[in-house]
């Protein structure tokens, strides 16, 4: 049954003629009817053989009046003047004219809409003028009501079939809207995740160009004082300093880039924080009203660069994210674990639980982009990230940053 709706539904010329057909066997019993009660006894006999053309007509009018609306529309004006020149009216087949002008409004071409439209108020009337003058037993209060009758209907399919082109247009700019959001919001996440590895460029640049720069010096030093020592040692130790030099000159070259502002200024080395800097973040962000329940457990030692400022990251975006939708009586939780072989963060709130999309997005304004930020640098170290919202209430953000050589 359902794939018989679904080719109908692509195929709605079937349906179109089904009905055209049922028109066709209304349109001959009505006529053979019409023969048998003698009400075609003083017409001409090629008056009665024009009703045969003009009701075909009109039942392919309504058989492809999807395929060829405007068309279809000048084919049943068409058989609506015939019908006046040998004044024998197809009662039954005329059906096809309310089914055309309701297609015509419910088409895009303007031309044909209004044409129905105008059709719709002049075809009655010349129907009823001329339907008088030749039936001598017509009285007028019976054709002005005919008349007013036929109207109303021809303009009751015009009106519904304008309502259903309005509400497709108007279905239209929902779906284009929609897409062109879509696009939008996909080409801000992209926007977002290249403003975020460039700015994960810029610090792990910060933090290896300290290190090799380290190296340099430790190892130009070492090639000074060591005069003593064998002309191999020397020899490493050189080599060593021409190696650093050569990996530092290299990092400034590809990634120098990333550090160049709009006016072409490159900026300095600063430190990079850490999660030894965690407790002046908590702190700042206390001052600014917010309770902050900050906690370290396990014994704190010596991490690699990268975990660290990842840590301190999604710390500080996980905290901004709650001034900005946790509401004024949020309130926060932190923890930082030290395990044998991972560093485990916890940063939750209990605010209006503010959905993911928010932090996704930024909040309304759609700014911020933290949880894209997040996931990029803890993909980065390899580790991972669960975000999503807190039993009781708030918002919860759970990482787990691998710590290499520490097993």
């Amino acid at each position: 049954m359902h794939r018989l709706y679904e080719f109908l539904r692509r195929h709605p010329m079937w349906v179109d003629g089904f009905w055209a057909a049922c028109l066709l066997l209304l349109s001959a019993i009505w006529l053979e009817s019409e023969a048998t009660a003698g009400r075609y006894a003083t017409l001409e006999h090629w008056q009665v053989l024009a009703a045969l053309p003009i009701t075909l007509t009109l039942c392919a009018v309504v058989w492809l009046r999807r395929r060829w609306p405007q068309w279809m529309l000048v084919a049943a004006g068409a058989a609506g003047l015939a019908q006046l020149f040998v004044q024998v009216f197809a009662v039954i087949p005329d059906f096809a004219l309310l089914v055309i002008v309701y297609t015509a409004a419910s088409g895009q071409v303007r031309w044909a809409s209004r044409a129905a439209l105008a059709g719709a108020f002049v075809a009655p009337t010349l129907a009823t003028v001329f339907l008088f003058q030749h039936d001598e037993n017509s009285g007028t209060f019976s054709a002005v009501v005919g008349t007013i009758f036929l109207t109303v209907c021809m303009l009751l399919a015009w009106v519904l079939g304008d309502s259903l082109r309005t509400r497709r247009a108007y279905y239209m700019q929902l779906e284009e809207r929609a897409a062109r959001l879509e696009k939008e919001r996909e080409a801000q996440a992209k926007m977002a995740v290249a403003a975020e590895r460039a700015r994960i460029a810029r610090e792990l640049h910060d933090v290896v160009a300290h290190n090799v720069s380290v190296m340099v010096v430790q190892a130009d030093g070492a090639a000074y004082v060591l005069d003593s020592t064998p002309d191999q040692a020397r020899q490493a130790l050189g080599t060593i300093s021409a190696t650093g030099r050569q990996a530092l000159a290299e990092m400034r070259r590809l990634l120098g880039v990333l550090r160049t502002s709009e006016d072409g200024d490159p900026g300095e080395y600063v430190p990079q924080p850490g999660v030894e800097q965690l407790t002046e973040l908590v702190e700042q962000v206390r001052g600014t009203g917010l309770t902050v329940d900050f906690l370290i457990e396990g014994t704190p030692r010596p991490l690699p660069s990268g975990v660290e400022l990842t840590a301190y990251r999604i710390v500080q975006e996980a905290l901004t994210n709650t001034r900005k939708h946790g509401g004024p009586q949020a309130g926060a939780r932190v923890r930082v674990t030290y395990g044998p072989d991972e560093l485990c963060l916890l940063a939750e709130d209990d605010g209006r639980g503010a959905q993911a999309e928010l932090y996704e997005e930024g909040g309304a304004d759609g700014l911020g982009h933290g949880l894209i930020g997040m996931r990029e640098r803890v993909g980065m170290v390899g580790g991972h990230l669960e975000t999503g919202p807190r039993p009781g209430g708030g918002f919860r953000i759970t990482a787990r940053l691998p710590l290499p050589g520490q097993r």
